[in-house]
């Protein structure tokens, strides 16, 4: 018998591109998968409030970083923002980046390299995006990326440093968004890092190399990342967050299958 131990959530901002955003919505939730969303400021969340998804993840900032006292004041400020559209939508996790990224997906303010003052502000800034999340009763998620394709200059991005900043802060309202796609790029072993995360890993990302498109269109072996997180007795959300190679609705089951497993 077959089964899928997991959450699994589409981000509506890449499936369906022909569809108006809420119709997306409504479509991903009518196949029986949760929902992601990044910015919310651009959507009509009482439209979205409307269709009765299951929101999984929203983008947790409108802008700032985790680095200079502006930044961080304008972080601080725009997740208690994020925080109150989350309880709109029932959303229990806000995803984070090591800095603000536009609309490119490029760091509003690039970094060469992380001295060790920017690793302790960082460090400070979480502790306090955890006591948020802890006051809302919701979890903030840091999310690793790739420097090398999609998003160079962002500070914090590897998956090793965003770990090491959820292990300093200790706290379960700050956990780690594990994008496969960006590790896979970037440091590459998924496995040993899935198991060296552990507890830390508040979401589990997913996409294939190379191209961003859903399982089974590039060299990751998604069955097997699905077969080591039920072993370690990982239950919660796997989100696909890519590209459909071509017909949003199979992209959509290829990525069903990969994650289900044989009992």
């Amino acid at each position: 018998m077959s089964f899928t131990p997991f959450k699994l959530a589409i981000s509506a901002e890449m499936v369906f591109l022909d569809l108006p955003f809420v119709e997306r919505v409504k479509r991903i939730h009518g196949l029986g998968f949760s929902v992601e969303i990044w910015n919310w400021t651009s959507k009509d969340i009482q439209a979205l409030v409307a269709t009765g998804a299951d929101f999984t993840s929203m983008t947790g900032y409108i802008e700032g970083n985790l680095i200079d006292p502006e930044g961080i004041r304008q972080l601080l400020d725009s997740a208690k923002e994020s925080l109150a559209i989350a309880a709109q939508l029932g959303c229990p996790s806000l995803n984070l980046h090591g800095t603000g990224l536009d609309g490119q997906g490029l760091p509003v303010k690039p970094v060469i390299q992380t001295t060790g003052r920017m690793w302790l502000n960082a460090c400070k800034t979480l502790e306090k995006i955890a006591r948020l999340g802890e006051d809302a009763g919701r979890v903030f998620l840091l999310e690793n990326l790739n420097t090398e394709v999609d998003h160079p200059g962002t500070p914090f991005a590897r998956a090793d440093e965003t770990l090491a900043l959820i292990e300093a802060v200790g706290s379960p309202h700050l956990k780690m968004n594990l994008d496969l796609y960006h590790a896979q790029i970037g440091e590459g072993n998924l496995i040993e890092l899935i198991q060296r995360a552990g507890s830390a890993i508040g979401e589990i990302q997913v996409a294939d190399v190379p191209g961003r498109m859903e399982p089974g269109t590039g060299e990751i072996h998604y069955p097997a990342i699905a077969r080591t997180l039920f072993g370690m007795g990982y239950s919660g959300v796997v989100g696909l967050e890519g590209w459909a190679s071509g017909d949003s609705e199979v992209a959509l089951e290829r990525f069903r299958q990969a994650f289900t497993l044989d009992g």
